[in-house]
């Protein structure tokens, strides 16, 4: 499969394939997107409340604490749940500053701004993206579960961020922002428009 090419006044661009441009941008594709990021949606909703609802995610931080505490103590090999020494450090700087306090807040808000963002379509990429982030840094402490495949949809959201919420919110929300949605027809009004050259002229 090849791409082509269009020049223009800065050099020439290159433009996606055409299986890109139909899982990407074409909207046609969109119900799929939508199946895709409302199940992950939904992952985050549930994985949410009862965070919300529990004193030491949003009060004492006891939750994350304890989440954080056995992620850098060594198991009887000597090894920890964390794979990298800088991270490791990152997550103890963190415990030694009291930091679960607020920061297990940020995750349980988080979560649940993200599942609510996905499931109704609103701004799809930024919420795919910090989705996406939350998955890292819980597979980077240690944490497989299902992460790695949330991380891999995630991924596929922020490719698709200009047709994964069609279906939803983001078809009012994005035009509004510029989306390319509205380039066809800027296309289609120059061609339509009367010509602008000199009787004469090539």
């Amino acid at each position: 499969m090849t791409t082509h090419t269009v020049k223009t006044l800065s050099g020439t661009e290159i433009t996606d394939p055409p299986i890109a441009r139909f899982l990407f941008s074409d909207t046609r594709f969109a119900p799929v997107w939508l199946v895709i990021r409302v199940l992950i949606g939904l992952t985050w909703l549930q994985a949410s409340l009862h965070k919300l609802g529990d004193p030491g995610w949003m009060e004492t931080g006891a939750s994350l604490k304890g989440f954080w505490t056995a992620a850098v103590t060594p198991n009887a090999k000597g090894t920890t749940a964390i794979a990298f020494d800088w991270y490791r450090s990152f997550i103890q700087g963190m415990l030694d500053g009291g930091s679960y306090v607020w920061f297990a807040k940020v995750i349980a808000i988080g979560e649940f701004a993200v599942g609510v963002l996905l499931i109704v379509g609103a701004f799809v990429g930024v919420a795919a993206f910090l989705g996406g982030f939350l998955n890292w840094n819980f597979v980077m402490a240690g944490t497989a579960s299902t992460n790695a495949l949330l991380f891999a949809g995630a991924i596929l959201l922020i490719l698709a961020w200009k047709t994964a919420g069609y279906y939803g919110l983001d078809r009012y929300l994005l035009p509004r922002l510029g989306t390319p949605w509205l380039i066809g027809r800027h296309e289609t009004e120059a061609t339509s428009a009367p010509s602008q050259r000199r009787p004469g002229t090539a």
